[in-house]
């Protein structure tokens, strides 16, 4: 493995993509995106004391979708579509050897997928002036950023070598990536509706005197709406349904790309235990679905009221991370993908698909 040849088919890719006018277009469309979602999210988080860290969590999460969007179109022809240009045949013949093609090409598409986040770097900026903002959500979420889009860009890299018209490769992109974003989200509520369990609910009701409205006394008197103890109850009665059992299947969200985002990014909380960004709302989401729901449960209009609803804090705090696994699984499907890019772009082939240009 030479770094220098490896760096010098990167440039070549680079030159290639630089030189067109499409790229400055889609990332002038990329700053207006942000320019309106920075202002909507400064309207959004403007009952928040410090709106910095809402304003950030959501320029981060905007910038990773557009990268998902777009990516997939950068990466996803960046092999067969040399090929298609008998220009891929000129570099396998130099001293360049196939790893360091299909390195050399994924770092271009990578470096490429950056530069959309760099483009983010100034409403980042922008969204810490309003206050709240932690260096430490700062940095694990900007690894994590720069993290995603590489795996985005090798799932392109790898699938461009694998198949052999650049349509196809481009569209088994986004099929990818859109598993990973959407279908998880659809896996898991649909296997989670249809995993059920019975759950047993037992309510007791007060008695109400049918002339004033108002609950029957043990005392005799007229007034007990504030002593629940003093009313007088009836009989228990029970009832049975089906609860959905999202806690089987909440392992599926583990490599969604926003999921690792906003699992692996540490939170800040207001004084009530709620979350003071879109990374605590939506870790907090993930979370619940570990939790499994009560299946023998009983309330009573005659027994105090008792406040057991955990906030945001506490459910984060009760239940383990999963970003790390999501993530082991992400690198080892694009590790895959490009080794087995490299096998498809080796030469000399012994075998090609019917139509495929060699030179």
């Amino acid at each position: 493995m030479n770094f220098s040849r490896l760096w010098t088919i990167a440039t070549l890719d680079l030159t290639q993509r630089i030189r067109t006018v499409s790229w400055y277009v889609l990332l002038g469309v990329f700053a207006l995106l942000l320019i309106g979602a920075t202002m909507l999210s400064f309207f959004a988080f403007g009952y928040i004391e410090d709106t910095g860290a809402g304003v950030y969590s959501t320029v981060v999460f905007i910038t990773l979708l557009l990268i998902v969007l777009v990516s997939p179109t950068l990466s996803g022809n960046t092999i067969n579509g040399d090929r298609d240009a008998a220009t891929l045949a000129p570099v396998q013949v130099t001293q360049a050897t196939t790893a360091e093609i299909i390195l050399g090409k994924f770092l271009a598409a990578w470096i490429t997928g950056l530069a959309f986040a760099a483009v983010a770097v100034p409403f980042l900026l922008i969204a810490s002036l309003g206050g709240g903002v932690n260096v430490l959500t700062v940095l694990v979420s900007a690894i994590i950023l720069v993290v995603e889009t590489g795996v985005i860009a090798a799932f392109g890299t790898a699938l461009s070598g694998i198949l052999a018209r650049p349509l196809f490769s481009v569209a088994a992109t986004y099929l990818v990536v859109a598993a990973l974003a959407i279908g998880t989200l659809i896996g898991f509520g649909l296997l989670g509706s249809s995993i059920t369990s019975e759950q047993t609910y037992r309510y007791q009701s007060a008695e109400y005197d049918p002339t004033t409205g108002a609950p029957v006394c043990t005392d005799g008197s007229e007034d007990c709406w504030d002593d629940p103890e003093e009313m007088v109850c009836g009989e228990w009665e029970t009832s049975v349904s089906r609860v959905p059992r999202f806690d089987a299947v909440w392992w599926m969200l583990a490599a969604n790309p926003f999921v690792i985002l906003a699992d692996a990014t540490p939170v800040g909380f207001d004084r009530t235990g709620h979350p003071v960004d879109l990374f605590g709302y939506a870790k907090t989401a993930v979370r619940w679905a570990q939790i499994p729901p009560e299946l023998e449960s009983s309330w009573s209009e005659c027994a105090p009221y008792a406040d057991d609803t955990r906030t945001s804090e506490e459910v984060i705090a009760a239940t383990v991370p999963s970003w790390f696994v999501g993530l082991g699984v992400q690198l080892a499907a694009a590790g895959l993908l490009l080794w087995w890019a490299g096998a498809r772009t080796r030469t000399p082939a012994r075998k090609l698909p019917p139509g495929t240009r060699i030179a």
